[in-house]
């Protein structure tokens, strides 16, 4: 083969080569900016679920009216101008009673040493029969396991014409034991607590907020069995965890001596 022709064909096999090279390289660099971008959206993904799980669980027991344990004692949808008694009212001793819901007889020990002001709110509200005839109007069966009881609003928004903190009683571990009994209130603000409360059902945990935890006022320490199978069990109005609980649940009367 002549010189030039010979030359011609490798400079064209040369060309040839460079041409592969550079489209391998651009099928490269495209696959790693694909991979960059890929591992940026799934980091992204983990993060938005990171803080919608966080987000969740301070918003359970935080917004007035929906179900989150919210809790949110505003002033008030009372009818009857009440207000906040000493917190001496609780005597630094317990106090047994009877919470009836449903025609269950809750057996409940409410500790007047351990949340003193928690404590003589309740007794003076149970006084003036001010939780006879309230709906529990909140279920949670969705990894929170709470019966969310004593608005007067009937929706989370109610409370009995007064607010207070501070905390008291908050488990350390953030726990709170099946027949565990604890005050609902706002999100961040240890001073929203009024006449909302909650029944753990089933054991829970419930991270705390800026504020703190959720003030643990006693126990139920009978009867607990009963209100599960006939109203934990039977689930949230619509199918959903968190809402209205689906038999038609209230309180036919609260009295501890």
């Amino acid at each position: 083969m002549a010189p030039n022709k010979q030359n011609d064909r490798e400079a064209r096999q040369a060309r040839e080569r460079l041409r592969a090279y550079q489209a391998r390289q651009t099928v490269h660099e495209k696959k790693t900016k694909r991979r960059v971008r890929d591992n940026w959206i799934a980091g992204v993904a983990v993060l938005i679920v990171v803080v919608l799980a966080i987000g969740t669980q301070l918003l359970f027991f935080a917004k007035p009216g929906t179900p989150t344990a919210s809790a949110s004692p505003s002033p008030s949808a009372s009818s009857t101008a009440l207000t906040l008694p000493p917190k001496t009212l609780a005597e630094d001793r317990t106090w047994t009673g009877t919470l009836t819901i449903n025609d269950i007889a809750l057996g409940v020990d409410l500790d007047g040493a351990k949340a003193p002001q928690a404590v003589s709110s309740t007794i003076a509200l149970t006084q003036k029969g001010f939780y006879d005839g309230l709906t529990c109007h909140r279920l949670t069966n969705g990894g929170f396991y709470v019966l969310q009881c004593g608005d007067p609003a009937g929706d989370g928004s109610g409370g009995p014409g007064y607010s207070y903190g501070p905390i008291e009683n908050a488990p350390k571990d953030n726990v709170y034991p099946a027949g565990t009994i604890a005050m609902a209130r706002q999100s961040n603000n240890a001073s929203s607590q009024g006449s909302q409360f909650f029944i753990v059902y089933k054991d829970t945990t419930i991270g705390a907020d800026s504020a703190g935890g959720y003030t643990v006022i006693g126990k139920v320490t009978s009867g607990l069995d009963k209100l599960i199978s006939e109203v934990a069990d039977k689930g949230v109005s619509g199918g959903g965890t968190d809402g209205k609980p689906a038999v038609a649940t209230k309180i036919d009367t609260f009295t501890v001596k």
